[in-house]
């Protein structure tokens, strides 16, 4: 089996976010290769880390980087959208600190057989937690309208109608099974001129993933639970990848943020609402020129913070 690795993206500043307590609870809902998880737990004297990965090879992988913190540590195999079941299971009702780096690992992308690269040829897969119908049985099934809402909302693929109706009438003949089949057929269905701005299968690439692993629907449950899983002064701290998750992130930080909501011609406010937490940085956090070129995978990267805050 090839070693799992995984390139920690914004690690320092993830970290001093997270401002870490030494006898505090964090998570970590994106284990990898333990990265960020072995930097929380060596901050940690009496604290305990919680590290989930829904990938058995990330599980695997961060479970022998954690080995030598002990009880401080633990990794579960998990979707990060059930974390609030996984913590109430080990009895742990509120955390001073959530971390999520979305997206997928460098393993992931650089190991063939799991089908995320259009760079490789290999099965069509795409499946983190190698469980489940993979991105051929999705190309198989899905109708020309669910082809296309897959291709438009995750891909913010401008020619979602070309490509779907291009799979619809491939597989009519022969299924699509292979990352270079599906390639060769979008490249295909895009218009010459459009061709010239890097590969034409990068977006729909990237919908299928989200497709067959739920990201958005996850990371939608995850912050719905978030808050309440978070103690007052606790952090939730994000690493998004494209403008989709950064979007929900940032509108969902935005509303808990957000007070007084009565019209501004009333003399008092009459809705009681108030702040759910304060957002640490307004336009998140970029990695450094020197980050972006030591891993060219960083340079989409922003981490955004929000620190729940104290309730009357």
């Amino acid at each position: 089996m090839q070693k799992f690795y995984h390139q920690s993206v914004l690690l320092h500043e993830s970290i001093e976010a997270l401002a870490i307590r030494p006898d505090g609870v964090y998570v970590d809902g994106t284990a990898g290769g333990g990265g960020h998880s072995a930097a929380i737990a060596a901050g940690l004297e009496s604290g305990r880390l919680i590290a989930l990965d829904a990938d058995p090879d990330a599980v695997r992988a961060a479970g022998e980087r954690l080995a030598p913190f002990g009880s401080k540590a633990c990794v579960v195999q998990s979707n990060f959208r059930d974390m609030k079941r996984v913590l109430a299971d080990l009895g742990i009702a509120e955390v001073d600190g959530i971390l999520l780096d979305l997206g997928v690992s460098s393993h992931q992308f650089d190991t063939p057989a799991r089908g995320f690269s259009y760079r490789a040829d290999a099965p069509l897969d795409m499946r983190m937690s190698q469980s489940g119908l993979g991105a051929r049985e999705l190309l198989a099934t899905a109708s020309y309208a669910e082809l296309v809402r897959i291709l438009r909302e995750y891909g913010e693929e401008r020619f979602a109608p070309r490509i779907a109706a291009a799979i619809c009438k491939r597989r009519e003949t022969k299924p699509l099974e292979t990352t270079f089949e599906l390639s060769e057929l979008v490249r295909e269905a895009y218009p010459a001129p459009a061709r010239r701005s890097g590969h034409p299968a990068r977006k729909t690439f990237q919908a299928l993933r989200m497709a067959v692993n739920g990201e958005l629907e996850s990371l939608s449950v995850l912050l719905d639970d978030a808050l309440a899983l978070l103690r007052p002064g606790g952090r939730l701290c994000i690493i998004t990848f494209h403008s989709l998750e950064d979007r929900m992130v940032k509108q969902r930080f935005l509303s808990w943020a957000q007070g007084c909501i009565c019209p501004p011609d009333f003399p008092v406010c009459v809705c009681g609402r108030k702040p759910q937490v304060r957002v640490v940085y307004k336009r998140g956090v970029l990695p450094s020129a020197e980050e972006i070129e030591a891993n060219q995978r960083s340079r989409s990267a922003r981490l955004r913070v929000a620190e729940k805050l104290e309730q009357d």
